[in-house]
């Protein structure tokens, strides 16, 4: 059934779960010749309820029998007090109104003194795990096993369609030859957009006004990636930018007024649409059944690629007649992609789709490096000191002098490890049940491998595993770049790479890795070129935007965070992040 006809697949369900034991009843009572007369209304739901129990218990057998040909034990399951562990999902979409990002997940994991968990919602089964070695077979030593699955495409499928993250075909070959070494080399388009950005910057500084960082970095990677991409900067850099103190909150950040805010707005309102979806789990329909709540949000989305899409078509045309595709290296990635297909909509996913891991990723990165160096001075101290060595007061950076910047580099891998801008993902099982490995030594285990039942989602969550003491130590909640440079410490790491993947693994790990890096790392020497001071101004964020006080209470993290991180889809931090810059003297 196709994703988008998620009503039908609930239909069927129901159709399954009430009328199939209702008809065969009726069946039964026809053959005997009984008439139940009054007794039909108590014995009706009585026998649905009979039939549910035991497809529960011959589901349960049949998975233990599955379980013992692979010598593997059952996952542990969460263990409710309401039927359906209705009180679990109560109780987690409640929280996560006011918690810490995954945190609602991580008290599951220390509740049950388990890496790996079945949550078991609705009695259906929902895997969730931190644990490194079944995340690494997700996405690599098992990958063949796993696919995204029809739960994920229903969920997304008005929003992203047939782009490259809503299906299990690997597109990622059509926009490979763009990522290029030879390609990302150039430099002249981050340069046109630091440019931009580095103003807004010093008019922000000069007046002692704060700036948000959140939406900035927002639209210097979208311009820049639109360029990139599509030949043609949208020039959100150009727009109204959020004002201290008077701009309210966005659905992610910060809100502004005019055509790129109503773009913004829109792809934001439907990622967190997509995330309460995932929240909800199989049953999420019920709650729109009359009205798609991605529709409005998708609709405006479409009114700005659209006519992009058409200037690409239109463009093909003018420039090949006959309808024959350009050489490769003439063109750029919409060009690309109208010469491989006329099918608008197909563009458009595709377009939205690289939009989507350029913009949100690389700015959520860019965010929480200027929040560290806001928190931690002497990080940026050192961070600057390396930038004037290798590329002075305004030299130009190159991929030579990035190369050579390897506190830089350590920098961003501990803000990825600690922020990853993708904390969490989901897969499905394809036909087949499988063993995930013996889970990893974080909780007490027997060395059991651990039966995944068939067709059932598993959620795995990079930045809990990525900030696991038992992985990376005693000081895993800490920011220390220095775990990156340090051999000792450094070795970890590289006797386990798969307990650190921002960029995801496997056969579908980020193609545009070293543009990220590349994007980044251009920027933030630019910006340290002309500033060494890094203040959060905790006065500017709007209402409801600082952590709750409950936080304060809890370990880790979030009981010395300044700002609120969320996730919807992508990492961001609520109401922006408002920071002063201070102009350094030489």
């Amino acid at each position: 059934m196709h994703p988008a006809r998620y009503r039908a697949r609930l239909f069927l369900d129901v159709c399954r779960v009430f009328i199939l034991p209702s008809t065969v009843l009726s069946c039964i009572l026809r053959i005997v010749r009984v008439d139940l007369g009054l007794f039909a209304f108590p014995i009706y739901p009585a026998f649905i309820v009979a039939w549910a129990i035991v497809k529960g218990i011959t589901t349960n057998v049949a998975q233990a029998r599955e379980a013992a040909q692979f010598g593997a034990k059952p996952i542990p399951r969460v263990q409710g007090k309401w039927p359906g562990n209705i009180d679990v999902l109560l109780r987690m979409m409640a929280a996560f109104k006011t918690s810490y990002v995954c945190d609602v997940y991580l008290q599951l994991f220390e509740e049950y003194q388990s890496t790996t968990l079945n949550t078991r919602i609705l009695w259906c089964d929902t895997i969730i795990t931190m644990d490194q070695e079944h995340s690494k077979f997700v996405l690599s030593t098992g990958f063949q096993r796993f696919w995204r699955g029809t739960a994920q495409k229903e969920r997304m499928e008005m929003f992203l369609g047939e782009g490259i993250f809503n299906r299990d075909d690997d597109h990622r070959s059509t926009a490979r030859p763009f990522f290029a070494r030879d390609r990302i080399s150039d430099f002249e388009i981050f340069e046109r957009c630091a440019t931009q950005t580095l103003a807004i910057i010093n008019n922000l500084s000069a007046s002692s006004q704060p700036c948000e960082v959140q939406d900035l970095f927002s639209r210097f990677t979208l311009d820049a990636a639109s360029e990139f991409l599509f030949g043609h900067n949208l020039g959100t850099l150009s727009g109204a930018l959020p004002i201290a103190g008077k701009t309210a909150m966005g659905p992610k950040g910060s809100a502004t007024h005019d055509s790129w805010g109503s773009f913004a707005q829109a792809f934001e309102m439907a990622q967190q649409i997509v995330t309460t979806r995932a929240r909800l789990g199989y049953f999420w329909p019920l709650f729109e059944l009359f009205r798609d709540k991605t529709s409005p949000h998708t609709a405006a989305i479409r009114r700005w690629l659209d006519p992009l899409v058409r200037e690409a078509l239109e463009q093909k045309k003018a420039r090949s007649p006959d309808g024959g595709p350009s050489p490769l290296g003439e063109k750029n990635f919409m060009q690309h992609l109208a010469d491989s297909t006329e099918d608008p909509v197909l563009i458009r996913d595709q377009l939205l789709s690289m939009l989507l891991a350029s913009r949100d990723t690389t700015a959520c990165l860019l965010t929480f490096v200027v929040y560290f160096m806001a928190l931690h001075p002497e990080v940026a101290q050192k961070l600057r000191a390396e930038v004037l060595e290798h590329c002075g007061v305004d030299g130009t950076p190159t991929v030579d002098r990035i190369r050579n910047l390897k506190y830089m580099r350590a920098v961003i891998n501990e803000t990825l490890r600690l922020f990853p801008p993708v904390p969490l993902n989901v897969r499905e099982t394809r036909g087949a049940a499988c063993a995930l490995p013996p889970p990893d030594a974080t909780y007490a285990n027997d060395g059991a491998p651990l039966y995944m039942p068939s067709r059932t989602l598993i959620m795995y969550f990079p930045i809990l595993t990525q900030r696991s003491k038992a992985l990376w130590g005693a000081d895993a909640d800490e920011f220390d770049p220095e775990r990156w440079v340090d051999g000792e410490r450094l070795e970890r790491f590289l006797a386990n790479p798969s307990m650190w993947a921002p960029f995801s693994a496997g056969p579908r790990i980020c193609i545009g890795q070293e543009y990220a890096y590349n994007e980044a790392s251009y920027i933030l020497v630019r910006v340290l070129q002309q500033f060494d001071r890094f203040t959060l101004a905790l006065d500017a964020q709007p209402a409801g935007s600082l952590p709750p006080g409950e936080w304060k209470s809890r370990t880790g993290r979030q009981a010395v965070e300044q700002v609120w991180p969320g996730s919807a889809m992508t990492l961001y931090i609520k109401g922006g992040l408002w920071v002063h810059f201070g102009k350094s003297d030489r």
